[in-house]
């Protein structure tokens, strides 16, 4: 009996050392984890970019979470975005979508869910996903997308264009496009 309660015991404290083990592994495992917190956050965004005095683009956000610590630092959108560019002319093109991340190192903005965008002389792209390019001015995706312009309607999967609409390459397209004398 006597053995029976010393391997009992011997068994507790292994069982007791084991889960203290157990407990400090998850500790350690914790610090090796890196969580995202934005060192900067805020509701109601409505930022105007400018260029020797001149709007060449304003933001609106509900929601802008700033990760400028980051290793590779970036700004997320998680509730979307409404943009309006702006040429030297002072034509305007708008850009919509449910989510955006902008990719400070790059100049990238990567456009998510429901991107939408046109201008006022009625060209329009609808799409799921499109990248921008802000040094370059160039939007694109290699995702399925609707084109209509005042020539028509074009349905393909990959585009690349200028944010004025005056330079578009299209992969992948169908539609009813009207022929133009250009060609």
């Amino acid at each position: 009996m006597q053995s029976f309660l010393n391997k009992i015991g011997v068994f507790g404290v292994l069982a007791f050392t084991l889960a203290a083990c157990e407990g400090n592994f998850k500790e350690v495992q914790k610090l090796g984890f890196s969580e995202f917190t934005p060192s900067g956050e805020a509701d109601d965004f409505n930022l105007k970019y400018t260029d020797s005095g001149r709007i060449t683009s304003v933001l609106i956000s509900p929601k802008m979470l700033d990760y400028a610590t980051a290793r590779y630092p970036f700004t997320e959108f998680p509730k979307g975005i409404n943009v309006t560019l702006y040429d030297k002319k002072g034509a305007k093109t708008y850009v919509t979508s449910n989510y955006a991340v902008q990719y400070k190192n790059t100049d990238m903005i990567d456009l998510q869910g429901n991107v939408n965008i046109w201008n006022d002389e009625g060209s329009r792209l609808q799409t799921e996903q499109l990248y921008f390019d802000q040094k370059n001015e160039w939007f694109f995706t290699e995702q399925k997308f609707k084109f209509t312009d005042p020539k028509g309607v074009s349905y393909g999967q990959g585009i690349d264009f200028s944010k004025d609409f005056k330079i578009v390459n299209s992969q992948k397209i169908s539609g009813q496009i009207e022929k133009s004398n250009d060609f």
